[in-house]
């Protein structure tokens, strides 16, 4: 029970949390602790938890990480669209940066932009590209993604055994 010290005799009775009846009824109630200090800070006025802050629509809302695997999906479903039935199966993934990079800068030779890994007993043939080795490659945007589908390209050439220049019309046209 909280006393007011501004109003002689003016008492505010605490609901009981879990009856949602005035705690008035018995004894005195014993002392229950309320949220923590978390929880009353976050939801001070019973506006509930904050929503985003960047809305799906606002360009901001993808990471640089989403923009990248959507240009790799786009240069693959290009790709998908010329050839059709020799693609069927191939895998494309996103590494951040290859494996044994260090030794790679260390021996001051170039780092891979992708990775052709052949079919397996278990799973058909995984084409990687490595996202950061890429990034750093470019300048901007629209480079980024030129350079984005000649990777595609030339992995899906290696793989198939042919020119990329015959996979894809306009391979290293656009620049």
């Amino acid at each position: 029970m909280q006393q007011s010290h501004h109003v002689p005799g003016f008492t505010v009775r605490l609901a009981d949390p879990g009856s949602g009846q005035p705690a008035d009824t018995a004894a005195p109630a014993p002392t229950v602790r309320g949220k923590s200090f978390r929880e009353r800070r976050r939801n001070r006025h019973g506006r509930g938890l904050r929503g985003e802050l960047m809305l799906p629509t606002l360009p901001g809302y993808r990471t640089r990480s989403d923009r990248f695997d959507e240009m790799v999906m786009d240069s693959a479903q290009r790709l998908h669209d010329i050839w059709g039935k020799p693609l069927d199966g191939v895998r494309f993934a996103v590494d951040e940066i290859p494996q044994g990079l260090e030794q790679l800068v260390a021996d001051r030779s170039p780092a891979p932009m992708g990775l052709y890994e052949p079919a397996t007993a278990d799973e058909g043939p995984v084409i990687t590209l490595y996202r950061r080795v890429i990034e750093n490659a470019c300048s901007g945007r629209e480079e980024l993604q030129d350079l984005v589908h000649d990777v595609v390209v030339e992995r899906t050439a290696e793989m198939l055994g042919v020119a990329p220049e015959t996979l894809d019309p306009v391979y290293r046209r656009r620049y």
